[in-house]
C-alpha cells in the first residue's frame, strides 16, 4: 500500500462550476462553427424602403407631384416676372410724364353722400384747357364763413362755415 497522501475529492460545487466551464465551451465552439457558415441570403425582391420612395417621389419619378424646378431655374422664373414688373411700371410712369399736366382752380362739387366729387372737378379743369377728361394732382380746401360768423360777440353756429376742396392740378388726357 501507498502511504503517500491523497489529494482531497472535488467538492460538489467544484464539479458543478467545472460542467459549466466544459459547457459553455462546448456551446462557444458550437457558436463559432455556425458563425463560420453564414446563411443563404434570399433571394431579394423588390421592396423599396421609405427614403427610397421619397426620392421617387421628389425626383419627378412619381406621378403624384409635378415636376419640381431647381433653385436655379426658379430664380430666374423670378427674375424674369420682377423685370416684365418693373417694365410696366415704367411704361405706367413714361405715360403719365407724357400727359400733359394743367394747373388751375375749379371747386370740387359736393356728391349725393356729402364728400366732395373732386374727380368731375379735374373733368371739368382738363375741358377748360381742351382736353378730354383728367385725374387731379393736387387739391387745396378752404374755409368759407358767410357773414353771420364775423359778428363781434356772436357764437358761432354749426351752419355758419364750410370747407370747400378745389383741384389745382390736373393729368388730363
Amino acid at each position: 500500500m501507498d502511504h503517500r497522501p491523497r489529494a482531497p475529492l472535488p467538492t460538489a460545487s467544484c464539479r458543478k462550476i467545472a460542467a459549466t466551464l466544459l459547457l459553455t465551451m462546448a456551446m462557444t465552439g458550437l457558436a463559432r462553427s455556425q458563425a463560420a457558415e453564414p446563411p443563404a441570403a434570399p433571394p431579394s425582391k423588390e421592396n423599396p424602403g421609405l427614403v427610397d420612395e421619397l426620392g421617387k417621389l421628389f425626383s419627378g419619378a412619381s406621378p403624384i407631384l409635378p415636376d419640381m424646378k431647381s433653385s436655379g431655374q426658379a430664380i430666374e422664373d423670378f427674375n424674369a416676372r420682377a423685370w416684365d414688373a418693373t417694365r410696366n411700371a415704367a411704361d405706367t410712369l413714361s405715360r403719365l410724364t407724357k400727359s400733359p399736366g394743367v394747373s388751375g382752380r375749379v371747386a370740387c362739387p359736393i356728391s349725393a353722400n356729402g364728400a366732395p366729387d373732386c374727380k368731375a372737378a379735374a373733368d371739368k379743369l382738363c375741358r377748360s384747357k381742351g382736353f378730354e377728361d383728367g385725374r387731379s394732382v393736387d387739391t387745396d380746401s378752404a374755409e368759407t364763413c358767410s357773414a353771420k360768423a364775423l359778428i363781434p360777440g356772436r357764437a358761432r353756429q354749426p351752419g355758419d362755415c364750410r370747407t370747400d376742396n378745389y383741384v389745382t392740378r390736373a393729368i388730363c388726357r
